[in-house]
């Protein structure tokens, strides 16, 4: 089930919402604890066991590392936390790396292994990490050890964000899980948060995922430089308004409910460097590799080789995390080695740059990446390359490469704008000039996002194509 279907839109999440706030305050963690393993079972009902089973696991542990803390036995502590982080990592090893492991050890050593072909737990990489994140906060002293199974079991398992995130570390929402209050402010604007996210995802990201469909569809070695540029830039928006609409959507539905999630995305296609890009874009992966991978490993507070050696582990592990196939390790390091680069001596330049060079570097690069993240196969992904610059012997244009422009010119219009914080600047100084017409503003807003909804309802009857491309992960 996605939050983007009829289903879910008329069936399940008013019926969630009733049975949540027709419920006692004190049993309402137990209704999202059962609604959400229901949710996850819509398409996984065999998985529902890993998820328990993590969920059992990590609060045992959390438990044991809060004890032998406060005895002060922290070498005993520090035994717990490395047993979760290898029950949790090796539950995701052997679902999401085992095929790969095997194909390159046959490769190399000419063994005919048979694969497993393990069916993928649905968003195993977003909880495995969140119930990591609960050990190693206990230990630090950043949250302390949840008494209640019922409360953590909501944590691992919250509908919301447990599909593709946004990640939430445990410390961030320890006090939430027990002690939120809902409000009706918080309760509208989860609606508006979550119609802008589906209208993102189903009215925006659908759209332009079509014209990527038709063209990586295509033979790779014809086509036009044109069509294959025209080709990338729909990617690098579909993954963009896909995976950020998601998570506006994961924002709205936990305000719904009381929880204060962090934001996942503040506009990366604006940044004017790799470093910035990488701040603006899936904030919650950033942030959680920072935290319990860069810092503990060393991070800027030590020589520079064992710097730049911190930043490739960090990027070797985010590709890594975001599938089992080299081109996201290849993915990974390219971005490592970029911010690295510009860490030790371009930054500084494109900080004096005028602005249009360094969104113009930026824009370039990532692009470039998103050819590397798109295709599984390192030779699909070398021939497009070329592509892009006729490197194939194909024409610049044809008549196709023409037709795909001026039909989706005003589509791609919409992405750049929408893709930018000019519509919220623009409501913001709107709602300025017209302050003294606050229920006027408020009543258009509100026909803004019923027109977004609808349009997006409009679109699901008929549709035929919707996937949420991080589900993969």
């Amino acid at each position: 089930m996605v939050f983007s279907s009829l289903l879910f839109l008329f069936v399940y999440l008013p019926i969630v919402l009733l049975l949540y706030f027709v419920a006692p305050k004190k049993l309402r963690n137990l209704v999202l604890f059962i609604v959400s393993l229901a949710f996850y079972a819509w398409g996984e009902p065999i998985y529902i066991l890993i998820m328990i089973f993590s969920t059992i696991v990590d609060y045992t542990h959390g438990l044991l590392v809060e004890h032998y803390k406060n005895k002060n036995q922290n070498n005993k502590a520090k035994l717990v936390v490395l047993s979760s982080m290898i029950i949790n990592l090796a539950l995701l090893c052997f679902f999401k790396y085992s095929d790969f492991i095997i194909g390159n050890i046959n490769a190399v050593f000419s063994l005919g292994i048979p694969m497993l072909e393990l069916a993928l737990p649905i968003g195993i990489s977003f909880y495995t990490f969140q119930t990591m994140s609960y050990t190693i906060d206990v230990y630090r002293g950043e949250a302390s050890a949840q008494r209640n199974i019922i409360s953590f079991g909501t944590y691992v398992v919250l509908f919301p964000q447990l599909i593709a995130g946004p990640i939430v570390q445990y410390k961030t929402i320890a006090n939430q899980l027990n002690h939120r209050s809902e409000s009706i402010p918080q309760f509208n604007y989860g609606i508006t948060r979550f119609m802008l996210g589906l209208g993102k995802k189903v009215l925006l990201a659908n759209n332009i995922g079509y014209l990527w469909n038709q063209i990586s569809g295509m033979d790779l070695s014809t086509l036009p430089v044109l069509t294959a540029w025209l080709g990338i830039i729909a990617f690098a928006f579909q993954i963009y308004f896909d995976f950020s609409g998601y998570s506006d959507m994961a924002i709205g539905l936990g305000n719904m409910f009381g929880f204060n999630f962090l934001e996942n995305f503040n506009y990366p296609y604006m940044s004017k460097s790799i470093t910035e890009f990488w701040r603006r874009w899936h904030i919650s992966l950033g942030t959680w590799f920072r935290e319990y991978v860069y810092i503990p490993l060393g991070g800027n507070r030590c020589s520079p080789a064992k710097q730049i050696s911190n930043i490739l582990i960090v990027w070797l592990l985010t590709g890594i995390w975001h599938g089992a196939s080299w081109n996201f390790i290849i993915w990974g390091l390219y971005f490592g080695i970029l911010l690295i680069i510009e860490k030790k001596f371009l930054l500084k330049y494109l900080q004096k740059a005028p602005a249009f060079v360094g969104h113009l570097y930026t824009l370039l690069l990532v692009l470039f990446s998103w050819v590397i993240f798109a295709f599984d196969s390192f030779s699909q992904g070398l021939i497009y390359f070329k592509a892009m610059f006729g490197l194939n012997g194909a024409v610049f244009a044809n008549k196709e490469s023409v037709y795909l422009l001026y039909t989706n010119f005003i589509m791609l219009v919409v992405l750049i704008m929408a893709s930018t914080n000019f519509p919220k600047r623009l409501v913001s100084w709107t709602s300025s000039k017209l302050k003294n017409f606050t229920l006027t503003v408020g009543l258009v807003k509100n026909v803004a996002f019923a027109g977004i909804f609808l349009l997006s309802v409009a679109y699901l009857v008929d549709a035929s194509y919707n996937p949420f491309l991080y589900f993969r992960f």
